[in-house]
């Protein structure tokens, strides 16, 4: 497989600015005007629209050619034909539950073992995992059901960060990844910072980015990654 699964799509640079070096390399072997489908459903407040043209706008030194699977006059030929399956952030909530109810999903995963990359950040990180369980967001709609790609073998938690301000009274990040794993001590979950990504190229797997990451695995101590190859339990 081909992924890149980034935390964040926005930072001081630009609109995926500080992730283009990594998605240049994730498809540095497709030709100018290689397809790509976007896509935008994670986007509630934002406009489907509007989503798909601020990553088009931020992609177009790639020479990607990208369609909103929205406006795909057949969803699942043109995820077929995309040399490309991006996934923008959002809601994963609502991601997974318009994927499953269009009947797309296993679409995707067909395609990505059979060769298309995957690009996604945030919701569309957490899609490419076994569930959607240790998303960030509200679930202000039902999925009906909560498995997802399961294109890895462990879950990520993009945006992750312990920050606890004085005077928050609610659980860190880190307690919640701790509940989480209580009830499913044979998941490994992966916290991503902002500014790392996980670069997967067929079996193998690395943490990107500038910070470490740690990983959090039943009653353990979480084991802290630095940048480079990962060696996740199985």
């Amino acid at each position: 497989m081909n992924l890149l699964l980034l935390s964040n799509s926005s930072s001081d640079a630009g609109y995926l600015a500080h992730a283009l070096p990594d998605i240049r390399e994730l498809t540095a072997a497709l030709p100018q005007g290689a397809p790509a489908a976007f896509v935008p459903y994670a986007g509630v407040t934002r406009d489907w629209d509007d989503y798909t043209a601020l990553v088009a706008s931020a992609l177009a030194g790639t020479g990607l050619d990208i369609l909103g699977l929205h406006r795909a006059e057949d969803p699942v030929a043109a995820l077929e034909n995309a040399a490309v399956i991006i996934v923008g952030g959002g809601n994963t909530f609502n991601l997974l539950g318009q994927l499953r109810r269009q009947g797309l999903l296993e679409v995707v995963v067909r395609c990505v073992r059979q060769g298309a990359a995957y690009l996604g950040w945030s919701a569309g990180s957490n899609l490419a995992c076994p569930t959607i369980c240790t998303t960030n967001d509200m679930p202000i709609t039902d999925p009906r059901g909560f498995d997802a790609l399961g294109l890895l073998s462990f879950q990520i938690n993009p945006h992750y960060t312990n920050a606890h301000p004085p005077g928050h009274r609610g659980e860190t990040r880190a307690q919640r990844l701790a509940e989480f794993c209580a009830l499913n001590p044979r998941i490994p979950v992966l916290g991503l910072p902002e500014g790392s990504g996980l670069r997967v190229r067929g079996g193998e797997i690395s943490l990107i980015g500038p910070h470490d990451a740690p990983l959090f695995l039943g009653q353990e101590e979480p084991r802290t990654f630095r940048p480079g190859l990962l060696e996740i339990p199985a």
